[in-house]
């Protein structure tokens, strides 16, 4: 049996979100970010929240609107500011957030260490940088390394193209990016899905993230039908 429950209400579905969680956010800039969820996590409240992900916001809507809300202690990123990244260049100017950089490919890394249980790893990347600072180093065949540690969430928020009654998701192209690595670091993984299929519907060859990973799916087709009185 399924572990997975189906929810066609957004804030029931975030409804496991505490004050003070470290939440992994998917997406990479918009493309596969969780934009229903987030909005109702806005809605529900918790605050003084960590968040992870890979840039810390666009424009005024998603992960933006989060930390407009005030919701947001700290964010956990590699890509900081672009040209839309108003939000938290003001927040952040202001004293009200705090940031931790993090290169992409350690980002990743380490939240992929968490989800298979490696205690830490060593990176080039970032040696004789300020991201470096209190870190252990090591040389390995002449190579100076920086020693990474796992990123946990206490959920991971992730947005995909498909479920199937047992849990199992597809993505759509490059939507797919930080979701099966937050998948798998997360206590508890809540996903947004376009529609719901029966079990046996999607190829076993196309599932990237099993079932066993996800908690909560959020029928984004159903949710639409049942505000609008719709049958799906």
């Amino acid at each position: 049996m399924s572990r997975t429950s189906f929810h066609t209400d957004a804030v029931d579905a975030v409804s496991a979100i505490a004050d003070g969680d470290t939440v992994l956010v998917g997406g990479f800039g918009m493309a596969g970010m969780p934009v229903t969820l987030i909005d109702a996590l806005i809605e529900a409240g918790p605050t003084d929240l960590t968040i992870v992900s890979n840039n810390a916001g666009n424009g005024d809507t998603g992960l933006a609107a989060l930390l407009a809300a005030k919701r947001v202690r700290k964010v956990v990123c590699s890509f900081p500011r672009q040209h839309d990244s108003w939000v938290f260049d003001g927040l952040y100017r202001a004293g009200e957030i705090e940031l931790e950089v993090v290169p992409q490919g350690n980002l990743a890394e380490r939240m992929r260490a968490a989800g298979a249980g490696i205690g830490a790893f060593f990176s080039p990347t970032g040696v004789g940088t300020l991201l470096a600072e209190g870190k252990e180093t090591r040389t390995i065949d002449g190579r100076e390394y920086v020693l990474e540690l796992p990123i946990r969430g206490d959920v991971a928020l992730v947005g995909a193209h498909l479920a199937d009654r047992a849990g199992n998701l597809v993505y759509r192209r490059t939507a797919r990016n930080f979701g099966p690595v937050m998948a798998t670091a997360a206590a508890t993984t809540i996903v947004e899905v376009s529609r719901v299929v029966d079990a046996g519907a999607l190829d076993p060859e196309s599932v990237v993230t099993p079932g066993i990973y996800v908690d909560r799916v959020l029928d984004l087709s159903a949710a639409t039908a049942s505000a609008t009185g719709v049958s799906a």
